[in-house]
């Protein structure tokens, strides 16, 4: 009897500290920091696509501010330099993503001429801001002079 009863303390002790064992352990997943600066700001470069009355669909950076060519750039080339450049900032920004409806593929830089910077282009045709676009939604710039437009995915160069 007193083994029976040594023999069940001792099981009762390895069963408690098994059971312990498990029930403190806790599974945690760690992001790095590196890894959600990462997230974070890759999140933070994507263009997006946005919608207004107006201009209909159009492609923004990251901030919200609304993305424009010039009709009378030339595949590779701007024709935009001097005042026309000081209303009609050129869009530089290295990486990003692409919205849904457009591919990576059709966007590339130029060297500028004038000045050496390197500028987006999509399909071979430089991007511009507008000065007078203030705040995410903006597109004051649309239609300007008949040769200033928005860019969306069923943008045709002529």
């Amino acid at each position: 009897m007193k083994k029976a009863v040594f023999t069940l303390a001792i099981l009762s002790i390895i069963f408690a500290l098994v059971a312990c064992g498990k029930g403190t352990e806790v599974k945690t997943e760690t992001i790095q920091p590196d890894q959600a600066q990462t997230e974070q700001t890759k999140s933070e470069q994507d263009l997006q696509l946005l919608k207004n009355e107006k201009a209909g669909e159009y492609l923004a950076d990251p901030k919200g501010r609304a993305l424009y060519y010039f009709k009378k750039d030339e595949a590779g080339k701007s024709n935009c330099s001097g005042d026309c450049l000081a209303n009609w900032p050129a869009f530089t920004q290295e990486d990003f993503a692409v919205p849904e409806g457009f591919d990576k593929k059709d966007f590339d830089t130029i060297t500028r001429e004038d000045n050496g910077m390197k500028q987006v282009t999509y399909k071979g045709f430089p991007l511009y801001y507008f000065a007078k676009d203030q705040q995410e939604g903006d597109v004051n710039g649309q239609g300007v002079k008949e040769v200033w437009f928005v860019v969306n995915s069923e943008t045709a160069f002529e």
